[in-house]
């Protein structure tokens, strides 16, 4: 049940809007062929954290903690090719050699444990940097209809990543709340 006082959040990176529009055709396509929209739901990311709710109150915490976090980080460029799947439900664009996201996540979630108080069990673990397409929504039926036609399709693009977004859910999808740029020399 959804709590007045908290708010609904995501930490992500988020492409320019050229592939972030590019990347919004392919999930229209996938609403259109499969049925499959939630995806649409969100602009295109690589998530670093998934939902989480906090009180309104926390919210000025949370923002100046991204922020002296976000300061201390280098840009990076990431490179997507391809597409991959976690079967039989989703279905995303892959990122070719993730290991900046992946030591870029494990960094932010020192911070969101010991600077933020969040506790283990909200956290991931682990990160399985991706940039999804289809989720939730696309039933095993329609999975086993589209992925032959995604599996070896082709897609290449990148992006830099010179700032990290918190996401925030408006009670029918996820608008983008605040940047936080990224301020150290690589």
């Amino acid at each position: 049940m959804h709590d007045p006082d908290t708010n609904l959040c995501f930490i992500a990176l988020v492409p320019g809007k050229e592939l972030r529009e590019r990347v919004l055709r392919i999930k229209e396509r996938m609403q259109r062929d499969f049925n499959a929209g939630h995806a649409l739901k969100s602009p295109a990311h690589v998530t670093l954290q998934m939902p989480f709710r906090r009180k309104i109150a926390d919210e000025s915490a949370i923002v100046a903690a991204l922020d002296r976090f976000a300061a201390g980080e280098a840009p990076f460029d990431v490179h997507l090719e391809g597409f991959g799947c976690f079967a039989p439900r989703v279905i995303f664009i892959r990122l070719v050699n993730p290991k900046h996201v992946i030591e870029l996540h494990r960094r932010l979630n020192a911070v969101l444990l010991e600077g933020l108080g969040f506790a283990g069990s909200e956290i991931m673990k682990s990160v399985q940097p991706h940039m999804t397409i289809a989720t939730r929504d696309l039933t095993k039926q329609a999975f086993a209809e589209a992925w032959p036609e995604y599996e070896d399709a082709e897609f290449t693009g990148s992006f830099h990543v010179g700032s990290l977004f918190l996401l925030k859910h408006n009670g029918s999808y996820w608008d983008i709340f605040r940047e936080f740029q990224f301020r150290a020399d690589g």
